[in-house]
């Protein structure tokens, strides 16, 4: 792959992660105030709440497919033919934030499915049904987390970047990680809806990052357009990727 061809393949992932980024906050932005988070602990008022703001509901739903697409299109990109002498660990990179878009899109496709359940949200039939596929979709975007978390390591230990990028990458992946885990600490009872709150927030740094990370890559190696600062491992953009 020329040293152009590189060029080109880094400003389209960065690119794809700015979309994912744009597209998941714009969600969160529509899903939150609209109160459709979704919490499996009330399957009730959950298809109350989507009968009642369907609208909103497929807005925020199709806003979040957006950015989990454009995650894992970004994850493939990652994955084409990489050079250097880490190209491996670029691929694996690739690979898990691939995977970890496709988990956000399967944990998309139980939120769709919900939309239909709430045609009728009194059926106490529909309600048990509907309590499955909620904690079915909770726990895919879990293992997206988990995924996402993994990739953002190996994204920060194994791609050429500036030293402070690659620490602040793994700062976020702590902060996701605590994410990821905290599900785990509510055993049978499931976490509630403050505590899915705090797990949405521990993620944001990692969406951030990814966002630096895109800009970076974007704009063809020069993060914030000002020369790097003494000490940082700085290479071409592109040569990761």
């Amino acid at each position: 792959m020329s040293c152009a061809d590189r060029r080109s393949a880094a400003r389209l992932t960065g690119m794809l992660l700015l979309i994912s980024l744009l597209a998941m906050l714009a969600g969160v932005a529509v899903v939150v105030p609209s109160g459709l988070t979704l919490n499996p602990a009330d399957p009730g008022a959950v298809l109350a709440v989507v009968n009642a703001r369907v609208a909103w509901h497929l807005i925020g739903l199709g806003l979040d497919v957006v950015g989990w697409l454009a995650l894992l299109a970004a994850g493939l990109a990652m994955t084409a033919r990489p050079t250097g002498p880490r190209s491996h660990l670029v691929t694996l990179a690739g690979g898990l934030l691939a995977c970890a878009g496709l988990a956000g899109l399967l944990h998309d496709a139980g939120n769709l499915a919900l939309t239909q359940l709430a045609a009728d949200p009194t059926d106490p039939s529909t309600a048990i049904v509907a309590r499955a596929v909620l904690l079915t979709a909770k726990w895919a975007v879990n293992l997206a987390g988990l995924l996402w978390v993994a990739a953002t390591v190996t994204t920060a230990l194994g791609v050429p970047l500036p030293t402070a990028l690659r620490r602040t990458g793994l700062i976020a992946a702590a902060s996701g990680l605590a994410a990821v885990l905290l599900p785990w600490t509510t055993g049978i009872d499931g976490p509630s809806a403050t505590l899915e709150q705090l797990g949405y927030g521990l993620h944001l740094p990692v969406m951030l990052w990814y966002g630096v990370l895109g800009w970076y890559w974007w704009t063809a190696g020069r993060p914030f357009r000002n020369p790097p600062a003494a000490g940082l491992d700085v290479v071409r953009v592109g040569d990761g990727v």
